[in-house]
C-alpha cells in the first residue's frame, strides 16, 4: 500500500470573520503558514486599533515552520507579519509588490532584527523535504496576487487567496486558468477558497467597466472631483489617474498614507503616471475647479474617515465645497455600514454631489457566486473548506459547492483553531489548537483582554463614580471625605441632592466599620460598592463603575 502523508489544516484566522487571514498547512513534520493578516476592530472593541491572530500554536511549534507564504499585499493578509516575525524567525515568501509592502509594515513597526525574504512569482516551484509548492496567478484589486498548491500523494491542497475571474483586468493580471485547471486534472485533495462574496449572485463585474464609468463622471463634472479609494487598491488608483489625464485635470494627493503607497507603486512600476499630472495639495486653488481631481484614502478600518472630516470642514488641507462631486470608489467593511451611511449624509449636507452605488464606479476584488462555482468546477476538489469570510459567507459557499457536485459530507465549515486531519486516506476533525484574538491598542500588543474591554464598555454606557475617603486607623475616625467624583454618570451641579445622599451612605458605612475590632479594607470597599450600586440604580436606573479609594494616615 502506498505511503501517504499525515496532513493537518488549521485556520488561526480568516474564518467566521472578514480579515485576520492565517492558515496552517501541516504535512508530516513540516508546517507552512499561509498569510499573516489583521482585522479592523468591531464596534464593541472600544479603543482597539487592530486585531491579529493568536499564534500560540506556532510559537509552540516554531522549530517545524518552513516559511510564511503571502498571497497578496492587503492588510488582511500581511498586517500581522511584524508580530509573527517578532516571535518566530522564519523566511517570508511573497511576490515583488507584496514584499515591498511588507518592508513598509516592518519599517512602520520598527522591526529591529533582520528578516529573511524570498521573492517568488507565479512560476516559482519550491521543494521542502517531501513537499513541493507551486503557485498560480490570481486576479484581485491589487497586483501580484497568487494562490498556492501543496502537492501530496493524496492530491493537491489548494489555497486560492483572494480572487475573482476578470476577463478584462487592468494591466497583465490575468488569472492562470490553464494552470489551475491542470492542478485540478492531476487531482485536488482539498480546496480552501475565498468566500467573501459567496452570497452575491452572478459575476463581480470587470475593471474595464469601472474605468469607463469613472471617466464619464470626470468628463461630466462641472467642478472639483474628490475620489475616495482603499489605499491598497492600486487598480482603482490607476483608473483614477488615467481618467484624470484624459479629462485634462490635475491630481492632488491628500494623506501621507496615500502618498507613500503611490510613490512605492510608481517606483516599482505598478502605477504609470506623468509627473506633470500631480500637483501639491496647497496649489489646488491656483487652478479652475473643473480642472482638479483630489485623491484621498481611508484611515485604518474606517473607510471614509478623511471624507468625514472634509465634510465637517475640519480637514487641515481640503474641505468639501458646494458643487463638488465626491466619488466613493469603495465599499464598507462589514460592520462599518452605519458609519459609511452617516458620512454620505454629511457629504450631501456639505453640498456635494455624491456618487456611490448607483454607478458602477467600484467592483469587488472578490468573486461572486458564478466565479466561486467556476473555481470549484476547475479544481474539482474531493474536500472543500470555505475560508475568508463570516460564518454566513462560509455557509453560502458550502451551498455552492454542493450545487456543483461536492459531497456534502466532504465540506468543512471550520471555526478558528479547528484541526482537519487527513491520514491514510481518511479525514477527521481532530480537536482544536489555541486560537482567538490578540488586541492591539497603541503600542500595547495583547495587554488589553476581555476584562479591559468589559470595563471600557461599562464606562461608555454609565460612566464612573469614584469615592475617596481618608481615615485615621488608630483613632478610628474619618480625616477627610467622603468625596465623590463622577465622569459620564450625571451632571454634578444638577444632581447635588443625589451626590449628597450617596456621600451620606458612604459615610455611614465607613463609621459602622470603624466600630468593629479590625477593619477589613476589601470588605469595606465591597460594602461601599454594593450599597452605592443599589442606591444609584434605584434613583437613576444606571449602573456606573464604582471605585472606592480608601487612604489611611
Amino acid at each position: 500500500m502506498e505511503k501517504t502523508e499525515n496532513i493537518k489544516i488549521i485556520a488561526l484566522g480568516g474564518v467566521g470573520e472578514v480579515g485576520k487571514n492565517m492558515f496552517v498547512i501541516e504535512i508530516n513534520s513540516s508546517i507552512f503558514v499561509v498569510d499573516a493578516g489583521l482585522m479592523y476592530p468591531e464596534g464593541e472593541m472600544l479603543g482597539i486599533d487592530m486585531v491579529i491572530p493568536d499564534i500560540t500554536y506556532l510559537k509552540e511549534n516554531k522549530g517545524r515552520i518552513k516559511g510564511i507564504f503571502l498571497t497578496h499585499g492587503h492588510d488582511e493578509s500581511i498586517g500581522a507579519i511584524f508580530y509573527l516575525l517578532n516571535n518566530i524567525q522564519v523566511p517570508i515568501y511573497g511576490t515583488k509588490l507584496t514584499l515591498a509592502l511588507v518592508a513598509e509594515k516592518l519599517k512602520e513597526n520598527r522591526m529591529k532584527q533582520s528578516v529573511l525574504v524570498k521573492e517568488i512569482d507565479a512560476h516559482s516551484v519550491l521543494t521542502f523535504e517531501d513537499t513541493v509548492i507551486t503557485f498560480f496567478r490570481t486576479n484581485h484589486s491589487i497586483p501580484d496576487t497568487i494562490g498556492l498548491s501543496f502537492a501530496t500523494t493524496m492530491g493537491a491542497i489548494v489555497h486560492t487567496g483572494d480572487f475573482k475571474f476578470d476577463q478584462t483586468p487592468i494591466g497583465s493580471d490575468y488569472m492562470d486558468i490553464a494552470k489551475i485547471a491542470k492542478i485540478g486534472e492531476e487531482g485536488v485533495l482539498c480546496l480552501l477558497s475565498d468566500s467573501i462574496n459567496a452570497e452575491r449572485p452572478g459575476y463581480s463585474g470587470s475593471e474595464a467597466i469601472v474605468g469607463n464609468e469613472i471617466q464619464d463622471v470626470m468628463y461630466n463634472a462641472k467642478s472639483r472631483i474628490i475620489v475616495s479609494v482603499f489605499a491598497f487598491n492600486l487598480v482603482r488608483i490607476q483608473q483614477v489617474i488615467n481618467a484624470t489625464a484624459k479629462s485634462n485635470r490635475k491630481l492632488a494627493i491628500v494623506g501621507k498614507n496615500m502618498s507613500n503607497n503611490l510613490n512605492l507603486a510608481i517606483n516599482l512600476g505598478y502605477i504609470e503616471i506623468d509627473d506633470e499630472l500631480i500637483i501639491p495639495v496647497n496649489d489646488i486653488d491656483k487652478y479652475p475647479a473643473n480642472e482638479i481631481t483630489i485623491l484621498t484614502t481611508s484611515n485604518q478600518g474606517d473607510t471614509l474617515s478623511v471624507l468625514s472630516r472634509m465634510a465637517k470642514q475640519s480637514h487641515k488641507q481640503v474641505n468639501v465645497k458646494e458643487g463638488d462631486t465626491v466619488l466613493i470608489a469603495s465599499t464598507p467593511i462589514p460592520g462599518h455600514e452605519l458609519v459609511f451611511s452617516k458620512t454620505i449624509d454629511l457629504l450631501y449636507r456639505a453640498g456635494a454631489n455624491v456618487i456611490f452605488g448607483e454607478k458602477q464606479i467600484h467592483v469587488s476584488g472578490h468573486g461572486h457566486q458564478e466565479e466561486l462555482k467556476m473555481m470549484l468546477n476547475i479544481t474539482k476538489p474531493n474536500y472543500f473548506i470555505p475560508i475568508h469570510g463570516e460564518y454566513k459567507m462560509q455557509k453560502a459557499h458550502a451551498k455552492l459547492a454542493i450545487e456543483v457536485g461536492v459531497n456534502e459530507e466532504n465540506i468543512f465549515i471550520v471555526e478558528k483553531g479547528d484541526v482537519i486531519e487527513f491520514k491514510e486516506n481518511q479525514v477527521s476533525t481532530s480537536g482544536k489548537v489555541p486560537s482567538g484574538n490578540i488586541l492591539i491598542d497603541g503600542l500595547g500588543i495583547g495587554d488589553v483582554g476581555n476584562i479591559v474591554l468589559r470595563d471600557r464598555r461599562l464606562l461608555s454606557q454609565d460612566g464612573i463614580l469614584i469615592v475617596v475617603v481618608t481615615l485615621d486607623k488608630q483613632k478610628k475616625q474619618i480625616i477627610s471625605g467622603p468625596e465623590i467624583i463622577t465622569r459620564g454618570f450625571v451632571y454634578v451641579r444638577e444632581s447635588e441632592a443625589l451626590i449628597g445622599k450617596a456621600t451620606d451612605i458612604v459615610s455611614d458605612i465607613v463609621k459602622r466599620s470603624m466600630q468593629e475590632y479590625s477593619i477589613e479594607w476589601s470588605a469595606l470597599k465591597l460594602s461601599i460598592r454594593e450599597s452605592l450600586n443599589q442606591f444609584l440604580y434605584e434613583k437613576t436606573k444606571r449602573r456606573p463603575m464604582i471605585l472606592p479609594i480608601i487612604m489611611e494616615i
